[in-house]
């Protein structure tokens, strides 16, 4: 886990936030959020990368001009703005992740057809006001991790989160495999 002294910008932006098995909001529960913008005077923007829903894109821009793009699913990429859809893509670089985000169907259009993108396209996005994000940092609501270029090959679904916990520690790994209610078993 981060300390507040390593709560900077330049240490956030780019970063996987995944959220805490504690974190029982429902729009963050067990989420795998890009951190895509984190400033001290803005506050901080990303996209939960684990939700997706049952539409495609082709189902909400059926016109021919978005053809190229029918076939991508549908996430919900966070509670705020929720009418809106946007895109971002993503692609390696080295052994992290490069990104592009708040991308209009145009722009992704372009980003669909160069090799080795992933494009993605979401409803809503996640948003923090400024000092909001570092407080739930500061309890341990978030676990904030490399983007390393493994993320691109894996199903982002349910798994993702599970699975890039496990990746922390020896501990992350069993809260990873435990289940939602301990007092059930």
């Amino acid at each position: 886990m981060a300390s507040p002294s390593d709560l900077s910008s330049s240490n956030l932006q780019g970063k996987i936030l995944l959220a805490d098995p504690s974190l029982k909001d429902g729009n963050f529960f067990k989420s795998v959020v890009l951190l895509a913008e984190h400033s001290s005077e803005e506050g901080a923007f990303g996209l939960v990368l684990n939700h997706p829903t049952s539409k495609k894109v082709g189902e909400l821009l059926p016109s021919e001009e978005f053809e190229p793009l029918a076939a991508i699913r549908v996430y919900v990429g966070g509670p705020v703005r929720s009418d809106h859809l946007t895109f971002a893509a993503m692609w390696i670089e080295g052994d992290l992740i490069n990104f592009s985000t708040r991308m209009p169907a145009k722009q992704a259009i372009e980003y669909i057809k160069k090799p080795g993108t992933l494009v993605h396209a979401f409803i809503g996005y996640s948003g923090w006001e400024k000092d909001q994000l570092e407080g739930e940092l500061e309890h341990a609501a978030w676990h904030p991790i490399p983007a390393h270029k493994n993320l691109l090959n894996q199903p982002h679904d349910s798994t993702l989160w599970s699975e890039s916990l496990k990746g922390i520690s020896p501990f992350h790994h069993i809260l990873a495999l435990a289940p939602e209610n301990l007092l059930a078993n």
